[in-house]
């Protein structure tokens, strides 16, 4: 079977894209050629900042021979139908077959389609590949109609077996496909023919380019180690700068240079978000004081003097850079040791934070009120917690975050040590918009919890208050990362708080229920990857106290620990048995059965023993649950497994005796009412 080795070479592919773009040249491509009737064995893609290649092993030769058959009107049906018939079929009126029917004799077409050859399949699927890809920004040049996201130089298409390689032949607006590529731009300028991909990555390697991206960033970190570990120095890590510069370079070539003596005093996050910005360098600092002392820029090219040229170029250009933050950085003191942090924020009063919302000084005293309010809750001096919050946003006033936005808050947390403020409030301005993400670290000293909950529940109850709801995949405002946010801070922080009372302090044109309910579903969300079901979460939110997610938590790990276990599957089934019976029996005879179970008309030693085990699990569950033991009272309504199992082998609930039936009936209006005290097990699935 032929292996196809496709490279689509162009002016540089901006870094960000060619990750997606790798992706969807493979799927394209192999989508295309299995819905024409091909199948191939392994399928890689790779991507330079000039080229994406995609190469194919074990491809089919030809597409099968296929045959359809389709049923037509019948003879004597109006020509119009016949006509429309042979139209959809492609065949006339003397190559259909006609044949009998229940209903008389009916035309049949019989479709054949022969197999056609992969090359003439491949071309056909690249060319609608290369005219219908998806690139975030396209262009066109020249005279012709083709968009790429860069001009489109060359098309290398190949089809080789033993015997030898094979050039697919298409012609894409004046550009032919070959079997020749170019190397590297400066270090190997030139084209050169391949024979298929072995002899493509070897080439290519010998020419100075490295074709596959996870081994460029293993050459850029592991050179980039070196240099800093040569000068006793760490390389702070950072992959998503990694991948980028990966794209930015077909030969990496790592330098390091010094940072000037001039901004080593600047905050190391301003001059590693300076550098990473504005240069792609990597940051590397000094263990031992934490100081960002030197970088790492990756060059595109070997060079006789070992990178010195471009290492002044580089550094000129940073010294520039780092001199505006350098400004920025001590524009920014003078403001707060002459004016304070609140000072620095005054003119938030000027910033809109939403039309429907008002300023955000308006919001900084929504925020404030808010977290006097959970301060005691969570363990904070409420005076401490309100001048947090009165200044945690004073930064985005400051020049620094007008430059670096995404320093926001980090800033905040030097200025206000700067203007003299208490350590509790700079900590509380560096991590109140934490956490960001899914593995973003949790903040727990108190007054920061206190301002981070604040925050993020004026911005819920707010964007609630005038329904501007997440819907479907849209989430314009964050709103479901700052509800994961509140989540996580409860739960890491074993938080005791009553949301749906927050939610009313917080914006009271809010619908707490519905947001409580929105909470509930970021809730399944967050444990699902804990391996707790939605059931059983369910099970556990339609207990009274759904507002405190900690007890909802708790209920729902000691649920589902019960649930693993045999007595746990065996319980849950005997339980929905005693419901099924009484909901039933409920409705046949119009009454509830929930009162007078008496054990004084139990009929044999399986029906009394159940009295028996329903008395000591009402007598332990009970206080179990009221000091929120909740495993203990799991493990004490299991222990009713093996009775109510005896008693369903050994009874008849629908006994002749209608004393006897009523009472049986309340006795499972028993088990349902202690099994439910501690879940909703009607909720559970299986």
């Amino acid at each position: 079977m032929p292996d196809l080795l496709i490279e689509l070479f162009s002016e540089e592919i901006p870094a960000r894209m060619q990750g997606m773009a790798r992706d969807t040249l493979r799927k394209m491509v192999t989508d295309g050629l299995v819905e024409a009737g091909l199948t191939y064995g392994h399928a890689q893609a790779f991507s330079t900042p000039r080229r994406l290649t995609l190469a194919l092993e074990g491809l089919t030769p030809e597409s099968p021979t296929t045959r359809e058959e389709r049923k037509g009107p019948a003879t004597t049906a109006p020509e119009k139908a016949i006509e429309g018939f042979l139209r959809s079929t492609g065949l006339s009126l003397d190559q259909l077959e006609v044949r009998d029917d229940k209903k008389g004799q009916t035309y049949f077409a019989v479709i054949e389609k022969p197999g056609r050859a992969a090359p003439e399949i491949v071309a056909e699927v690249l060319e609608r590949t290369i005219r219908t890809f998806p690139w975030p920004k396209s262009m066109r040049w020249g005279a012709g109609s083709l968009r790429w996201v860069r001009p489109l130089h060359s098309i290398l298409c190949l089809m080789s077996t033993e015997a030898g390689a094979e050039v697919v032949a298409l012609d894409i607006d004046g550009i032919v496909a070959g079997n020749t590529t170019e190397g590297h731009r400066f270090m190997a300028p030139g084209r050169f023919t391949v024979t298929g991909f072995e002899d493509y990555a070897a080439k290519l390697k010998a020419a100075h380019v490295v074709l596959d991206a996870a081994e460029r960033e293993e050459i850029i970190w592991h050179d980039a180690q070196q240099l800093a570990f040569a000068r006793g120095l760490e390389l702070v890590e950072d992959k998503g700068l990694l991948t980028e510069v990966a794209g930015l370079v077909e030969w990496p070539v790592a330098l390091m240079g010094e940072i000037g003596a001039d901004f080593l005093h600047l905050p190391p996050e301003v001059l590693q978000t300076s550098m990473k910005e504005h240069q792609k360098f990597f940051s590397v600092k000094n263990p031992r004081t934490g100081r960002i002392e030197g970088f790492v820029t990756v060059a595109n090219r070997e060079t006789t003097d070992h990178g010195a040229t471009i290492l002044k170029g580089n550094l000129k250009v940073l010294s520039a850079r780092l001199s505006d933050a350098r400004f920025f950085w001590e524009h920014d003191l003078r403001v707060v040791k002459t004016e304070g942090l609140e000072g620095m924020g005054a003119g938030l009063a000027n910033v809109t934070f939403h039309n429907k919302l008002g300023s955000q000084a308006a919001r900084i005293e929504r925020i404030e009120a808010l977290a006097r309010e959970i301060a005691p809750l969570v363990g904070a001096q409420p005076d401490l917690a309100a001048e947090a919050a009165r200044v945690v946003k004073s930064d985005l006033r400051s020049a620094m975050v007008g430059e670096f936005p995404e320093l926001q808050g980090l800033m905040g947390g030097y200025y206000a040590r700067a203007a003299g403020l208490p350590e509790a409030v700079a900590e509380a301005c560096k991590g109140h918009y934490s956490p960001l993400g899914p593995s973003d670290e949790v903040p727990s000293a108190p007054v920061t919890v206190a301002v981070a909950l604040a925050d993020k529940i004026d911005t819920l109850t707010g964007f609630w208050a005038i329904d501007e709801k997440p819907t479907g995949s849209k989430d314009p405002f964050a709103l479901r990362r700052a509800a994961l946010g509140v989540i996580r801070l409860i739960l890491s922080n074993d938080l005791r708080l009553n949301l749906a009372k927050m939610f009313e302090k917080g914006n009271s044109g809010a619908d707490a229920a519905d947001l409580l309910s929105f909470f509930h579903d970021r809730l399944k969300v967050f444990l699902k990857d804990q391996n707790i079901r939605h059931d059983v979460i369910d099970a556990v939110l339609a207990m009274p106290g759904s507002d405190d997610l900690t007890l909802v938590v708790k209920r729902a790990e000691a649920l589902a620990a019960l649930l693993k276990t045999e007595d746990g599957t065996n319980l849950l089934q005997g339980f929905k048995r005693a419901n099924n019976i009484l909901t039933q029996a409920e409705a046949k005879d119009g009454v509830e059965y929930s009162f007078g179970a008496d054990p004084k008309f139990a009929e044999g030693p399986e029906e009394s023993a159940l009295f028996t085990a329903l008395d000591a699990a009402e007598a332990a569950i009970a206080p179990a649950m009221g000091a929120e033991e909740f495993g203990q009272a799991m493990a004490e309504m299991a222990k009713l497994r093996a009775p109510i199992d005896a008693f369903f082998t050994a009874v008849q609930i629908n006994a002749e005796n209608p004393i006897v039936r009523r009472n049986r009936l309340n006795l499972l209006s028993r088990i349902r009412q202690i099994c439910l005290s501690v879940a909703d097990l009607t909720k559970l699935e299986g």
